[in-house]
């Protein structure tokens, strides 16, 4: 877990056009089991399908952690205790249900290509062994994966620069605190 020490972190995020201001951004507690938080993305409601936050201006230098909240259907990514992006993001059915618990990314393919599923899975974030992955996917309400995180292919690609092997994902259910809602 990170343990940054930050009075004041200045950030900038875009969504839809519209900027969020470092005064829009706020400080909240550290949940249990997630990330050292100081400072997240004020973007005025939970995203959509296809929408996307990206914005690491101002963000220290480090690790970075990614958050995948599969009941919210969310993807939150960290560095040094800032919020860096957001993206809406999909996960698998109840009949296929993607993996919970801490997970070291152990690969990355930018043209990953499932051969059990005959399926593109551009930008590959591998987290399991049985290959359970964040990749670019198409991302509406009612889609799923085959146990898999998809989140937009734009998105995608940005957050395959910014993480390395090793990084931490945590993928769980309900841990933001209400200060998100």
């Amino acid at each position: 877990m990170i343990r940054a020490l930050l009075s004041q972190v200045l950030l900038a995020g875009m969504l839809a056009g519209m900027p969020v201001t470092a005064a829009e951004a706020r400080r909240i507690p550290t949940p249990a089991g997630g990330p050292d938080v100081h400072t997240v993305l004020d973007v005025g409601r939970p995203l959509e399908p296809g929408d996307y936050v990206w914005d690491d201006d101002g963000a220290p230098a480090g690790p970075t952690h990614v958050v995948v909240d599969t009941e919210r259907r969310q993807l939150y990514v960290y560095r040094g205790g800032v919020e860096i992006g957001r993206s809406f993001a999909v996960s698998g059915p109840p009949e296929m249900p993607t993996p919970l618990g801490r997970f070291p990314i152990l690969e990355k393919d930018a043209d990953k290509y499932s051969r059990s599923y005959d399926a593109p899975m551009p930008y590959s974030l591998r987290l399991t062994r049985s290959y359970v992955a964040i990749h670019g996917s198409k991302v509406e309400w009612d889609w799923v994966t085959h146990g898999c995180i998809g989140v937009p292919l734009p998105f995608a690609r940005i957050l395959f620069r910014n993480v390395r092997v090793g990084d931490d994902v945590l993928v769980t259910r309900h841990w933001l605190p209400a200060a998100y809602d």
